[in-house]
């Protein structure tokens, strides 16, 4: 299914919206709750999968559906479509602070691998589905990236990610980062998880057990801030229960 064309723009800085504008009879897919605003004329329907083969059959949606709440994702998600005459917007914002990236798939290969939970909306006609990494052993134990989701189509998607945002070209080149770091990469890069060389560096290094390694010929897109790193900063920083440390 060709993906729906749609006009957007990016909304502010560190904690960044996406306005859609979609003229009559445009859809853009969004994952639940992902919504901030929409104008008249707009309306939204809660379906199961993305729409983007209408031919499927009942139990491939089904088993697609599966594989979504098996990795703790929404069954369902949210479509909206303009119903009138002329450009109508529809606007979503990341749940954390970070930046937006807009992925224009027809330039990047048709599709984009990406961080669980990385995906914001995109236009209707995007296959948005659940990919595990090929290396089970290791992906069992390398926490975030072990599950993955793969986007693939004609159109244009928009993903977030936390803290700063940058792109890196590889040209046969390898790199290694840490797994919660990663939030996407295109076509034409080789993905796999890697674990630390050495105890010393395993219990004492800080880095973890665990890094991503990619290579090959690709764009790779990092995240300075993972939500699960600040999470953890919140948590190990918060007062103890039973009053103690109210003063903080």
């Amino acid at each position: 299914m060709q993906s729906h064309e749609i006009d957007y723009k990016i909304i502010g800085h560190s904690m960044q919206m996406v306005e859609i504008e979609l003229d009559q009879g445009e859809t853009v897919i969004a994952e639940a709750g992902a919504m901030n605003y929409m104008e008249d004329g707009i309306i939204f329907e809660t379906k199961m999968g993305d729409g983007s083969d209408v031919a499927q059959s009942f139990m491939s949606k089904l088993f697609s559906a599966g594989k979504r709440a098996f990795t703790g994702e929404s069954v369902f998600m949210t479509h909206f479509t303009s119903q009138v005459y002329g450009k109508r917007s529809v606007a979503f914002a990341a749940p954390y602070p970070g930046e937006i990236i807009p992925l224009d798939l027809a330039q990047l290969g048709g599709s984009v691998t990406c961080q669980k939970d990385a995906f914001l909306c995109a236009a209707r006609g995007t296959k948005v589905d659940i990919a595990f990494n090929r290396r089970l052993g290791s992906g069992f134990f390398g926490g975030e990236g072990f599950i993955l989701q793969h986007l693939s189509g004609d159109g244009k998607a928009f993903v977030h990610a936390g803290g700063t945002v940058i792109e890196k070209q590889l040209n046969g080149e390898t790199l290694r980062l840490d797994t919660g770091c990663l939030v996407a990469f295109s076509d034409g890069i080789d993905y796999s998880i890697e674990m630390t060389s050495g105890l010393k560096s395993m219990f004492f290094g800080g880095e973890g057990l665990f890094l991503a390694t990619l290579s090959g010929h690709g764009k790779v897109w990092i995240q300075s801030l993972p939500f699960s790193r600040l999470a953890d900063r919140i948590i190990s920083h918060a007062p103890n229960l039973g009053g103690s440390s109210q003063g903080e």
